[in-house]
């Protein structure tokens, strides 16, 4: 375990990643009936892959986030240096 203490957007990139991660693996189930020659799946299992896409997001905006969070903190650090 990490001494760090959490900081802004942390928990947003890790949803976004377990999201991400669930709509990797839905790509893959929907995906191999089509290489495997069965019947495809109902477009619900089609939906649920858009996941992928939807936790990029989320990750992003948590990265985007922290990056604003540290420019705050090294603004704030700049002008108080002066």
């Amino acid at each position: 375990m990490s001494s760090e203490t959490p900081r802004a957007g942390d928990l947003l990139v890790r949803t976004g990643a377990v999201v991400f991660l669930v709509g990797a693996v839905a790509t893959l189930a929907t995906m191999a009936p089509l290489f495997l020659g069965g019947d495809p799946l109902p477009p619900a299992a089609w939906f649920v892959c858009m996941l992928m896409g939807v936790g990029f997001l989320i990750s992003g905006a948590g990265v985007l986030r922290s990056v604003a969070e540290q420019r705050r903190q090294a603004g704030g650090a700049s002008s108080a240096s002066q």
